[in-house]
């Protein structure tokens, strides 16, 4: 069975791509718990699982404000699904994995990419209650990656050397 059959309520929205300003502007804390962010997080995990994502950033989908949704795996095979509003990046360490990445909003491109084997993300949920996600291994990549989003930053803004030339030369191609 798909974890793409995870039932929600929402309703799917365009993912903004690379060139969109949402996607390089830091994103705002949330400061109202209302329906209104209720039905953003619901929006974001449709359209997580329409466009066959671990995680999707709510600027990914064009709102510049501090919230994510994931459903990925850890390197142990646990499945961790949830979300986090206003979140804090407190812990990214241990071993440096290099592994290929991609991101909705640059489709269709994986890179190698370097992140730590650790993540810690502290935050709250859509009613305001203190959340603490801690990952490894590919759910590490995915806290790390999204909460990169919300800072205006896309993962390859974090390669180096051949990656990144790479990286840029497929990037430009595709605006010819």
């Amino acid at each position: 069975m798909s974890k793409r059959t995870h039932a929600r309520q929402g309703t799917a929205r365009p993912i903004r791509l690379l060139g969109d300003p949402v996607l390089r502007t830091e994103c705002d804390p949330v400061r109202t718990f209302d329906a209104s962010l209720e039905r953003l997080v619901d929006d974001m995990f449709v359209t997580m699982y329409e466009e066959d994502g671990a995680g999707v950033a709510a600027n990914q989908v064009g709102v510049g404000l501090r919230a994510f949704v994931y459903d990925c795996k850890d390197d142990k095979g646990r499945r961790h699904v949830g979300h986090v509003v206003n979140p804090r990046l407190v812990a990214a360490d241990g071993e440096m994995l290099v592994e290929p990445e991609g991101c909705l909003s640059v489709p269709g491109m994986h890179f190698e990419t370097a992140r730590h084997a650790h993540a810690v993300v502290e935050g709250v949920d859509v009613k305001g209650k203190p959340v603490r996600v801690e990952g490894t291994g590919y759910f590490a990549r995915c806290l790390q990656h999204e909460c990169g989003h919300l800072d205006g930053n896309v993962y390859i803004d974090v390669l180096s050397g051949d990656a990144r030339r790479e990286a840029m030369r497929a990037i430009r191609a595709l605006d010819r």
